[in-house]
């Protein structure tokens, strides 16, 4: 047994005599020294890849040097690796749609002369898509985008061009972007960009270091082009060629943008659309508008878990895998890709989406219906590009048939619903299925395949034009047929001329020989006479004696030559009904949209009437009216773990009440996934899904910034505070009125009282200037006089609203053992648990009394204890005496005696002033004091 694993798992062995060896060195030190080129070579069994990439493979795959293997001798050898077929798939995956920081490049050939024959980087897959997608779906459509971004005194214009090879589009758009680059970094999440194009000065210049930040957050490839590339001299010429339709619509849509032009125009020289004339009028182009979709940044994208991770325990850990429910092979995927990047800001189109959902969730039977047909329906984006590329054969051609004729299921039980969102079915999706399947379009393109396909042979497995197509064809079928009764005839006469039973004598087809007669060895001493005297003996082997005569040998000849004639003939009309086929290209583009639709919003249906609890449809409202409340809300994907009994919680973000809320309680209470799964929930609701809550109404947000989680970027210098400290940059620069702000555990990599300041800095800054709604999860237990402080000073967004929630836990007074409740409540925490909690991870007994000790110092400190122990131990037993408007107003006047005593200019005044001074503010709050307690502890 494991000799025979062993076997499998063997590498394969590269076989080179040393002129071989030579001539491939030469050749090999020819090429061009790219790191992040890939290479490998087709030695037609398997692959091998050679010096630093081979080191690469051994070390990154096989997790060993020990595959590696030196070709050549001396200073001049290299290292090698053997590659099968199955590991150059499974590398080559890994490199175009997982790692996405390489390319790929694979070359035949043989001594020194070799070729490149394909090319794939993680925005172009090229002609590895085939090797890709052969036994997997393709889940996302990957997009190469360009940017041209040019620096102004009012910030950086930034011109973007962008092309998905998948659905053939093409996208412009222009805009206005800060210094942390976050409209690009939106626009590269939004759209699933996977390279991007960049003019060599542009990552070289000082101020654009933020957008590679920016590309290396978003896992995006950075390619760098010369800059005369970025040119959109002739792009109006070229577009002409590319683009469906009149050519007016494309200049006016050009003209109008200075530096997107050049950006598109670096696109068709990079992905070399032109030279492919099958591109020709199959491309479309649009304005690609920012302000169409919610904005979200890759930390919103991270925060939200909404795209699977490598690191992803079960697929209902992200917001993607739990919603995939789709039944298509791999349209439905691809969509679901993209409007969860893409969360809608209309509120009629969400409502449309939300209307279909909620037809589909209540009932069934059209539900399970429509899903069972969908299964049976291919990937006509993908099959529909390959007919276009010229790439296509019958197999694509049925299988597109195939899906042709669930049409009419699908028709037929959409057109059996009568319920009440009846019209609006109609109108999106059977107004449309009858344009696209009557007798002009798709029923002709299924009476084509039912005439010139032969269906019967498909249960061989055999994909063949049906001889009645053609009269040619049907000729030739008919004298192979022929021929072969002849044989047949032959066979039975030799039979019975050599005295044998016919399973005795055994007729042949092979390369070498053609048609031959065979018996065994134990046969042929019977018939040795009449083989030597009237037949040719052509070979004898173990398995017995090959011979045949002239009669064999003339009908043989006659069937092997109408064979080929056959061949040719079916060859030239595959060719003719692909072409045929392939100007159905657009109605299968409507088609594909169409079905992939109704299977994105059937996989929301599904999931909403299937889960344990059920979801609800949520009330939208415009962004600047209505407030955010979820009431019973759940994270969907925590709920769907087999371990989690989910407790739901109430969310209402109100404004004027509760629109900004600071959220306490201890570590592990639950704060993280609460703040979480709002976020969660509102997305879900604008990309047209039900919701996980009882009840939901959810203002439209135009964005969600999520500052949660730490994590060091070492490898780019980033360390855990100075990643935090940039999330927060992005949120204070970006967010608005209309955006939702998530953020958990900010400052906590500095210094306490560095961080308490930050903290409440970027509070009061959300609350007075930006003015969204906030969850902000702290355990800075300080932040909650905040909510005291605005209500009663005369800040002039007062309407805000700040209220103070904890996640509540249980101490038990006996043994001191905190018991976590996961309900978020009204009012502020008024401890802190981090000891307890230590005590769950099974701290030493001693090393948690020492911390509850030192804990209990650090708490009673304070500039009343220099003076007498008598004091301080009074101050102690008055610690959490006093009331918490004397506290909030107290903590208020303090930090403004401590402001005002910055200001003072003591670097311009004499000792004698500022000592002057230092008394009246003193003075002044000593009068303050007097109506406050708190403050009175420290005079």
């Amino acid at each position: 047994m494991d000799d025979k694993f062993e076997e499998q798992n063997k590498l394969p062995e590269l076989k080179l005599d040393a002129k071989q060896a030579q001539g491939f060195l030469s050749f090999f030190k020819t090429l061009p020294s790219d790191t992040r080129v890939v290479r490998f070579f087709d030695r037609r069994d398997y692959y091998t890849a050679h010096g630093n990439n081979a080191t690469f493979i051994a070390k990154t795959y096989y997790h060993t040097t020990t595959a590696l293997r030196q070709l050549g001798s001396g200073p001049g050898a290299i290292s090698s690796v053997s590659v099968s077929r199955n590991m150059f798939e499974t590398i080559a995956r890994d490199l175009l749609l997982e790692r996405t920081d390489h390319t790929l490049e694979l070359y035949e050939g043989s001594g020194s002369n070799w070729r490149l024959v394909k090319t794939g980087t993680p925005g172009n897959l090229g002609s590895f898509e085939d090797i890709l997608f052969a036994n997997n779906e393709m889940q996302d459509s990957p997009v190469i985008v360009a940017l041209v971004p040019n620096i102004r005194e009012n910030g950086c214009v930034v011109g973007l061009g962008y092309v998905d090879l998948t659905k053939r589009m093409l996208g412009l758009t222009e805009f206005l972007d800060d210094s942390h680059f976050t409209n690009v970094e939106s626009a590269l999440v939004a759209l699933g960009c996977k390279e991007c194009l960049v003019p060599v000065e542009s990552t070289k210049s000082s101020e654009c270091r933020a957008l590679q930040e920016v590309m290396a957050r978003c896992g995006v490839m950075v390619t760098e082009r010369k800059k005369s590339e970025f040119k959109g001299r002739d792009l109006v010429q070229d577009l002409g060629r590319l683009v469906k339709g009149s050519i007016e619509p494309v200049r006016d849509l050009v003209s109008g943008f200075e530096l997107a032009p050049g950006a598109l125009g670096s696109i068709l020289c990079y992905a070399e659309l032109l030279a492919d004339e099958n591109n020709y009028g199959n491309y479309t182009i649009r304005r690609y508008d920012l302000d169409s979709y919610m904005k979200l940044d890759s930390a919103a994208m991270r925060a939200l878990n909404v795209l699977e991770s490598k690191s992803d325990a079960n697929k209902n850990f992200s917001l993607f895998g739990l919603m995939n429910r789709t039944c298509t092979a791999g349209m439905g995927k691809r969509l679901l890709h993209m409007w969860l990047k893409q969360p809608l800001l209309d509120v009629n189109e969400i409502n449309c989406r939300l209307d279909l959902v909620q037809a589909f969730v209540e009932d069934a039977e059209l539900r399970q219906g429509l899903r069972q047909h969908l299964k049976r329906i291919s990937d006509v984006e993908r099959l529909v590009r390959n007919l276009e590329k010229k790439r296509a054969g019958l197999v694509h051609i049925v299988k597109l048939y195939q899906s042709s004729i669930r049409l009419p299921y699908i028709k037929g039980a959409l057109e059996r619903y009568d319920g009440q969102f009846a019209s609006l079915i109609k109108e999106r999706y059977l107004d449309h299925l009858n344009y696209w399947t009557d007798d002009n379009h798709l029923n002709k393109f299924i009476g084509l395949v039912e005439t010139s396909i032969d269906l019967d042979q498909l249960e061989n497995g055999e994909y063949m034009i049906s001889a009645a197509y053609d009269s040619n064809l049907s000729s030739l079928k008919n004298e192979q047929e022929s021929l072969e009764r002849q044989i047949h005839n032959l066979h039975k006469q030799t039979a019975n001329d050599l005295d044998l039973a016919i399973d005795k004598l055994k007729l042949d087809k092979g390369p070498q020989f053609g048609h031959v007669f065979r018996i065994t060895k134990k046969e042929e001493p019977k018939v040795r006479k009449k083989l030597n005297t009237q037949f040719i003996i052509l070979e004898t082997r173990k398995d017995g004696v090959k011979f045949t005569n002239t009669k064999l040998k003339k009908l043989g000849d006659q069937y092997q030559k109408i064979v080929e004639e056959y061949k040719n003939c079916q060859k030239e009309l595959v060719a003719r009904v692909v072409q045929t086929a392939s100007s159905f290209s657009e109605v299968f583009e409507g088609i594909a949209v169409l079905l992939s639709e109704l299977d994105v919003l059937l996989s929301f249906a599904d999931l909403a009437a299937n889960c344990p609890t059920p979801y609800t449809r949520p009330d939208i409202t415009p962004p600047d009216v209505g407030d955010i409340v979820l009431e019973g809300s759940r994270h969907p994907c925590v709920e769907a773990q087999d371990w989690v009994n989910f407790i739901p919680n109430d969310c209402k973000l109100v404004r004027g009440k509760s629109w900004f809320q600071i959220i306490t309680g201890p570590n592990m209470g639950g704060k993280s996934t609460f703040i979480r799964q709002v976020g969660v929930n509102i997305l879900m609701a604008q990309v047209g899904s039900f919701v996980p809550c009882d009840k939901a109404s959810i203002s439209v947000r135009d964005c969600i910034f999520a500052r949660v989680g730490a994590g060091d970027c070492q490898l780019r210098g980033v360390s855990t505070f100075m990643q935090e400290m940039l999330e927060t940059a992005s949120i204070l620069k970006g967010a608005t009125d209309k955006s939702l702000i998530i953020i958990d555990e900010l400052g906590r990599g500095t210094s306490t009282y560095d961080g308490f300041g930050l903290a409440w800095a970027i509070c009061e800054h959300i609350v007075d200037v930006i003015k969204g709604p906030t969850l902000f999860a702290t355990h800075f237990h300080e932040l909650t006089a905040l909510a005291n402080e605005y209500m009663d000073s005369d800040h002039s967004s007062n309407s805000a609203g700040i209220a103070n929630y904890h996640v509540s836990a249980h101490i038990d007074s006996t043994n001191r053992k905190l018991t976590m409740l996961y309900k978020v409540e009204p009012g502020a925490c008024d401890q802190s648990f981090g000891i307890h909690v230590a005590e769950f991870a099974n701290f030493p007994e001693s090393v948690v009394a020492l911390a509850r000790e030192k804990a209990s110092e650090l708490e009673d400190f304070s500039p009343a204890s220099i003076i007498t122990s008598d004091a301080k131990e009074a101050t102690s037993k008055r610690k959490r005496e006093f009331d918490s408007d004397d506290v909030s107003r107290g903590a208020a006047r303090a930090r403004q005696f401590l402001k005002d005593f910055s200001e003072l200019p003591l670097d311009k005044i004499d000792m004698n002033q500022a000592l002057q001074n230092l008394k009246e503010l003193k003075t002044n709050l000593e009068k303050d004091a007097t109506n406050n307690p708190w403050l009175q502890q420290f005079f």
